[in-house]
């Protein structure tokens, strides 16, 4: 993991400005060698102010300038709650543009000794990581969600609040694993795929299809704009 060595400390700046930012920085405030130097915003007018106690300094069109400022690494602080394609473009900025990601681990969560954690990732409150469980780049294990033995979760994927993966199940890249959700041993959630808040996954879901309900089946929009399963 992308953790700074006790009494090395790290300073990094944060991508974001929401919800999700405030959670990331109860996280960090129990990490003493991590110093959070500023924030970037998509609300430009926002430069010059704070977010909590942390001077936003502007947009992340500022990225590239930011070595010279002594930051060195990075936080995607955005959310996700269905399209991860936003978490990935900031991710890929970022390391264009010669920052390192920082992995966020919350003192309340639990990771096996023999759990993989890739750069970047963020790991909340309550949260569990089994035994050989592999997390890949820049994904979040949200607050009380677990990811049990021998699971292998692509980049970039996120896994929200109170979801359950059971052993050996296989996320693709991107893929959105909604918020109570549980999916069932052995299944493949493919590449971009979104699994609704509730659902449960007994079968395999296609790259980028959308699946909700209990059973999960796919979610179809109709053409009078209707939802329907």
């Amino acid at each position: 993991m992308e953790t700074p060595k006790r009494g090395d400390a790290v300073t990094c700046v944060f991508i974001g400005t929401g919800g999700h930012a405030s959670v990331l920085l109860d996280c960090l405030d129990h990490d003493r060698g991590v110093v959070v130097a500023g924030a970037l915003s998509r609300d430009r007018t926002s430069a010059g102010t704070t977010f909590h106690t942390v001077p936003v300094l502007g947009g992340d069109d500022l990225l590239p300038s930011l070595r010279s400022r002594g930051i060195t690494h990075f936080v995607v602080a955005v959310g996700g709650t269905g399209d991860n394609r936003p978490r990935r473009a900031l991710f890929d900025k970022a390391i264009a543009a010669g920052l390192v990601p920082l992995t966020v681990v919350h003192p309340r969560c639990i990771v096996s000794p023999s759990a993989s954690v890739g750069p970047g990732c963020q790991l909340l409150p309550g949260a569990i990581v089994g035994a050989g469980a592999r997390l890949g780049s820049n994904v979040i294990v949200n607050s009380g969600a677990i990811v049990e033995h021998d699971c292998d979760v692509g980049d970039h994927v996120h896994v929200a609040t109170g979801a359950q993966l059971a052993s050996t199940v296989t996320l693709g890249t991107g893929a959105h694993i909604g918020a109570g959700a549980t999916v069932i041993q052995r299944k493949r959630v493919g590449e971009w795929a979104v699994v609704g808040a509730g659902a449960v996954v007994v079968r395999d879901v296609a790259d980028g299809a959308v699946v909700v309900g209990v059973p999960a089946r796919p979610f179809v929009r109709r053409a009078s704009g209707r939802e329907s399963e």
